[in-house]
């Protein structure tokens, strides 16, 4: 018998297979698992093979991202980072005192300040100015969607009370119509394209450093969800050509190509010759990311009734659909018949529905393809929709550290949603009780991307940190072992890894170890586990210290 490189002893091994939940040992030999079971595991030791003894400590497929920005993440984190500020107060500190500390850059740039900081979502310049000045500052708030500049930033756009809103964006304006300091969407773009584009090299740092903290949480492979020029920011596709060549990737990425939203089936023949040109050693470019519309917060996501004010009555705005509906069932169809998957950002109902739309019409004009569509965040989902995701084969793409009561979703969702919209919101118990696949992931630097934060919210629908003990929407909650399948077998499905994401002979031995049994402790406690050992392809990518 051949003895294996690397055997696990003494589990428990959680194999995510339905018919052997459960083993005690696990062998790999090569990049591959050659032994799932028990005892008769050990017969595989050999003089040079090494053995970690598990003495309880959970063996697991290695957790999966099924939506994620690495490169944007890795390179924020140099940046100002004002991830887990609370308040205007300790934003501007912040600023500051990065300001200080950086005097040679000609902008302050950074991400991660929080809506509710700010009165209705909307910091103002003449906060910026009284801590930075003299500077142009572009700051990118924690979703991504909208942007927080000083009046240097706005005077070197030459955006003016007399400046139109673009077709997919908003200025946030004073009485008079001067831009207040806020943009939406789109309108980001206008000071986005004068800030210094991140090069190459600081662009393959930024990976690398993304790639240190997700091996760090467990993470072995992910869906890099925008690879091209978005809002001003520059495509990170070369930096995971660069790493991939290099040897450097570790990692096993899906990329989504970039859709521009300001042309049409045009650009589908550039898309093919990006994913030929993308593909190389563990990196490959195979899905088209489409973003169908914006976020609740700012009254961009599509619903299919009027948002309502603070008064609690109806508005004329449904947010925005950034890609005509029926054009998009074109598109769509075009792509699937090419092989592409497509990655839908859908959030309001609306969107929900012009991509399942879509993605009915590629069926019906296609047949069924290995395409693997999925609909990324689904924040509110009509009910009348969540059984066309089984019928369709939509995936369900899930971002559950978003389903819990935090002040965003208190004082910025809900009351402009009204109650029984509000009760449709990430309805992953319905979904997954539809027969739908879920996939999960964390839309990081949008939010954290600790996989076992996202399994504890999953499972509990309350974040790790929360002391009120409300549970939002109880009725939408994952048990633990299928929370765990969104994050391994259903992100590696969506991801196209057919031989990851369980742990079987054959199987790529791309693992994760435990500091506990997540499946069998208290599910209060699941983001209390740590991260002990990740293993790609058998090879140890990070070890705790």
């Amino acid at each position: 018998m051949t003895q294996a490189d690397l055997v696990f002893t003494r589990g428990p091994v959680h194999t995510g297979d339905a018919a052997r939940t459960r083993a005690t040992g696990l062998a790999v030999t090569g990049e591959r698992i050659t032994a799932v079971g028990h005892d008769e595991v050990r017969g595989l030791i050999g003089p040079k093979t090494e053995v970690v003894d598990l003495a309880g400590k959970l063996l697991l497929p290695g957790f999966q991202d099924a939506h994620v920005h690495a490169v944007y993440g890795g390179v924020e984190l140099a940046a100002c980072d004002l991830t887990g500020t609370v308040g205007a107060t300790e934003c501007l500190e912040r600023i500051r005192a990065y300001a200080e500390a950086n005097p040679g850059p000609a902008w302050i740039t950074g991400s991660g300040w929080s809506l509710e900081s700010f009165d209705g979502g909307r910091p103002t310049r003449q906060l910026l100015d009284s801590v930075v000045p003299d500077r142009p500052v572009f700051l990118t708030n924690r979703d991504h969607h909208g942007a927080w500049v000083n009046t240097r930033a706005l005077e070197l756009a030459g955006l003016t009370r007399d400046t139109p809103d673009p077709a997919d964006g908003r200025i946030e304006r004073e009485g008079d119509g001067t831009p207040s300091g806020t943009l939406q969407e789109g309108a980001t773009a206008l000071v986005a394209r004068l800030v210094p584009a991140a090069t190459t090299a600081e662009r393959v740092d930024g990976l690398l450093r993304a790639q240190r903290l997700l091996h760090s949480l467990g993470i072995t492979g992910w869906q890099d969800a925008l690879l091209g020029e978005f809002n001003g920011q520059p495509d990170p596709s070369d930096a995971y050509l660069a790493a991939a060549r290099s040897g450097a990737l570790t990692a096993r990425v899906t990329g989504a190509l970039w859709w521009d939203r300001d042309r049409g089936a045009e650009q589908i023949p550039e898309l093919v010759a990006r994913r030929a040109e993308l593909t190389h050693g563990r990196f490959r470019a195979g899905s088209v990311k489409i973003m169908q519309d914006g976020i609740a917060e700012n009254f961009t996501a599509a619903m299919t009734s009027p948002y309502l004010d603070g008064c609690g009555c109806a508005t004329a705005n449904s947010g925005l659909s950034f890609v005509d509906p029926a054009a998009l069932r074109g598109y769509v169809t075009e792509l699937d018949a090419l092989g592409f998957q497509v990655h839908f950002h859908a959030l309001g109902d609306r969107a929900v529905r012009e991509a399942l739309d879509a993605v009915e019409a590629a069926r019906t004009a296609n047949g069924w393809r290995g395409t693997r569509h999925h609909l990324a965040h689904l924040q509110v989902v009509h009910p009348d929709d969540i059984p066309r995701f089984a019928r369709l084969g939509a995936i369900a793409n899930i971002q559950p550290l978003w389903a819990a009561h935090e002040p965003q979703m208190d004082e910025l969702t809900i009351p402009f949603l009204g109650a029984e919209r509000a009760a449709w919101q990430y309805p992953f118990g319905a979904l997954q009780r539809a027969g739908a696949t879920l996939a999960a992931g964390s839309d990081w630097p949008v939010s954290s991307p600790d996989p076992l934060a996202g399994l504890h919210v999953a499972v509990n629908r309350i974040t790790p940190e929360a002391t009120d003990g409300r549970i939002f929407l109880p009725e939408q909650r994952l048990d633990p072992a299928s929370a765990l399948a969104a994050y391994t077998a259903g992100a590696a499905h969506v991801n196209g890894h057919d031989d990851a994401g369980t742990l079987a002979v054959g199987h790529l031995a791309d693992l994760v170890v435990l500091d506990r049994d997540i499946l069998t402790g208290p599910a209060g406690e699941i983001a209390d586990a740590r991260v002990l050992r990740t293993y790609v392809g058998g090879e140890l990518v990070h070890a705790a210290g």
